[in-house]
């Protein structure tokens, strides 16, 4: 990837210092590079850039500075850049940004590839950690006793309460051949268990789809579920669905339940097979302006009744497609109502390897709706958000484990729509 390159993702909480953020990581990793040991030493067309004249440096880089002269030891560049640069974007507190060293920026690239080195589970955010909303078949995860409702609370020796989501998943994921030590808290009835658990890590090549026909009386309807908006997604769903329409499929339920979003350009292609006309989302941020999505032309269901079934954990992305094609009357919503986050995330490649991912704005839905906290708008962006509000309401029932009770309901109403 180009280190000018940028990925948008839709996640949570509202910032505007990309650029500023993006300058000093450069200052850092040029001076570290150059052996400087005091600011005033660097190549002046990076002070200039910095916005240090030649007589006053800026205090983060003269404290820069002080600590690689005085220090009692050796601090080390790489570690103390880091540093720098974490100590930063924490300073926003905003938990949904977050620096990602070059080790964690290469487990997101790999992760938006749909393959890793892990222990094969899907989590969600969770004020404690990780919570667990599914383990694959055959990982690790699953041989070492993890179960979905799990709250991964420690990996490796590091806490994990108040992380984001990639910060906290970095921890998890590591070489594979190797194992981390896990501490899970585990609900079971009304208390709560605490246990220490270690997996193996092994290569993960994460499902993105699964499908399956399903049948409601006499009507044939299509199921597809999409787990993560990574490279590719949108065509996947759709080669999905066109495979059990040849096969007599009238209905669609697209299941996006415990989808955590992903990348904005596959939400606008995977909305685009169902839409003939105006936009799928539009970004607004104080840097990046206005930004319409527009519904890209030929999209291969255009008419094909359908069910969208979210819940609490359908978040970004997936709230991005869910809000489109139930503005635009496309679709029947059918579960919960969902995370409700309303805004969004550049990551920005730095020359150092790592990247920075910081929100840059929020988003809004073709009828104008903002998912996020009312208070977003005045700078509370991490907030907890309204979310999209189902048409039909469906709850599964997490004791039960032989029924589908957001399915079935999503079934049921698929087959009451007229073709």
């Amino acid at each position: 990837m180009s280190s000018v390159s940028v990925y948008t993702r839709i996640l949570v909480a509202a910032c505007s210092v990309v650029a500023a953020f993006v300058v000093f990581a450069g200052i850092f990793t040029i001076g570290a590079a150059f052996g400087s040991n005091h600011p005033d030493k660097l190549p002046g067309v990076v002070k200039d850039v910095a916005g240090i004249d030649q007589k006053g440096p800026s205090a983060v880089n003269e404290a820069l500075a002080v600590i690689r002269r005085q220090y009692y030891k050796d601090p080390g560049n790489r570690e103390l850049v880091d540093d720098a640069i974490d100590g930063m974007v924490k300073g926003l507190d905003d938990r949904f940004s977050q620096y990602l060293d070059p080790k964690a920026y290469t487990q997101f690239l790999q992760t938006q590839d749909n393959s890793f080195d892990g222990i094969g589970v899907v989590v969600s955010q969770n004020p404690r950690g990780l919570l667990i909303v599914k383990v694959y078949d055959g990982a690790p995860a699953k041989a070492a006793g993890l179960k979905v409702g799990d709250i991964i609370t420690d990996a490796g020796g590091h806490p994990l309460k108040g992380l984001t989501s990639e910060r906290a998943s970095s921890f998890v994921r590591g070489k594979a051949g190797t194992s981390v030590k896990l501490e899970v808290a585990r609900k079971e009835g009304k208390k709560e268990k605490s246990l220490t658990i270690t997996s193996e890590r092994k290569p993960v090549k994460v499902p993105i789809v699964d499908s399956a026909m399903k049948t409601e009386g006499r009507t044939k309807i299509a199921v597809v579920r999409l787990a993560q908006f990574t490279n590719g997604s949108a065509e996947q769903v759709a080669e999905a669905f066109a495979k059990l329409q040849k096969k007599g499929a009238t209905r669609f339920v697209l299941d996006l339940r415990a989808n955590p979003g992903g990348l904005v350009n596959e939400a606008q292609g995977l909305a685009s097979q169902f839409l003939t006309k105006g936009n799928v989302v539009t970004l607004k941020g104080r840097t990046t302006g206005d930004r319409p999505f527009p519904v890209i032309e030929g999209g291969a269901f255009p008419k094909i009744p359908m069910v969208v079934l979210v819940d609490r954990n359908s978040a970004s992305a997936a709230e991005i497609v869910t809000g489109a094609l139930q503005d635009d009357g496309r679709a029947t919503v059918v579960g919960t109502r969902t995370f409700g986050k309303g805004v969004f995330q550049q990551v920005e490649p730095l020359d150092s390897g790592g990247a920075l991912d910081i929100t840059a704005g929020q988003f809004f839905t073709p009828k104008g709706r903002n998912l996020g906290d009312k208070k977003t708008q005045s700078g509370n962006g991490t907030a907890p958000g309204k979310g999209l509000s189902p048409d039909i309401q469906a709850k599964d029932d997490p004791k039960t484990t032989n029924k589908d009770e957001g399915l079935d309901r999503a079934l049921a109403e698929a087959a009451k729509l007229k073709g």
